[in-house]
């Protein structure tokens, strides 16, 4: 249930920056409609660093229910402080989401030690499957390979979303961890040749503007047509780089608002992007 294409989709904002909760039904029901195969919410793309604690449970819970178990559903969970990661995977239980995506605690930059307790305790402390999320580039923590073998054997840590782009990281870790352990690619440019390598799905930013083509480079990487899969790339490759020519979710928001399936709300200090790469987007609308 948790293979294939997960969309790490942005939270719809008005102009002043409050949630548009009516786009981001809109937005589920077009990756409902698309072939994606899951939803995360409130990711790096859902701004998570902005976004309260009670916005950030009733975006876990309005995802669920606009969602209404057409697609699985994956909430972002992470935080520096453990006890707060701890409080956001168990609203995440309780609200009904499907697993937890917990990234790497940031800025306080804890030693591999460090790492392992803060997932060893939220693991003990809630009972909901849980994903690592691996992103040193935003984070300045990097769960090593090591940390992840050990953290893999523990009961409700089922899998890694490896942003690092380093694809000998998942060659490593096949070998190392239990087969039904899983693996996500969080770097689009990557994902293709990820997947070949053994990778069970994608959470990705260009699913937000080509679910379609995401989830397909997902299924046939899974039946082994990957030169049908690398065919499909090529034509997207272009986007998986322009989407990140400024931060995450910056260029996302803009391409979503020019399509017409999201407003242009983006609270600071992320702001809207800038006019000099408009023109790298205007083929995609």
């Amino acid at each position: 249930m948790l293979k294939g294409s997960f969309v790490a989709i942005v939270t719809p904002m008005f102009e002043d920056g409050s949630i548009d909760y009516e786009s981001l039904r809109k937005l589920i029901d077009f990756h409902c409609e698309n072939n994606s195969d899951g939803i995360v919410i409130v990711g790096t793309s859902g701004e998570s660093p902005t976004i309260t604690f009670e916005e950030h449970t009733n975006l876990i819970k309005k995802t669920i229910e606009y969602t209404s178990k057409r697609l699985p559903v994956i909430a972002g969970t992470g935080a520096n402080s453990t006890e707060e990661a701890i409080f956001l995977t168990k609203s995440a239980k309780e609200l009904g989401a499907d697993a937890a995506l917990i990234v790497a605690p940031y800025y306080n930059k804890p030693p591999q030690e460090g790492l392992y307790l803060h997932f060893k305790k939220i693991n003990d402390e809630v009972d909901i499957p849980q994903i690592l999320y691996n992103v040193p580039s935003r984070t300045c923590s990097d769960i090593e390979n090591e940390t992840v073998v050990e953290l893999s054997k523990l009961k409700n840590i089922i899998g890694i979303k490896d942003a690092t782009g380093d694809l000998s990281r998942i060659e490593n870790l096949k070998n190392k961890v239990d087969d039904s352990f899983l693996f996500y690619s969080g770097d689009d440019a990557t994902a293709c040749e990820f997947l070949k390598l053994g990778g069970h799905g994608v959470i990705s930013v260009t699913a937000n503007i080509k679910p379609q083509e995401m989830s397909s480079i997902c299924q046939l990487n899974a039946l082994g047509q990957f030169e049908e899969a690398v065919n499909i790339n090529q034509k997207i490759c272009e986007l998986h780089d322009i989407l990140f020519v400024e931060s995450n979710p910056i260029p996302v928001k803009h391409l979503l608002n020019k399509m017409g399936l999201i407003k242009s709300g983006i609270r600071l200090p992320l702001i809207p992007l800038n006019p000099a790469h408009h023109k790298l987007f205007e083929k995609y609308v």
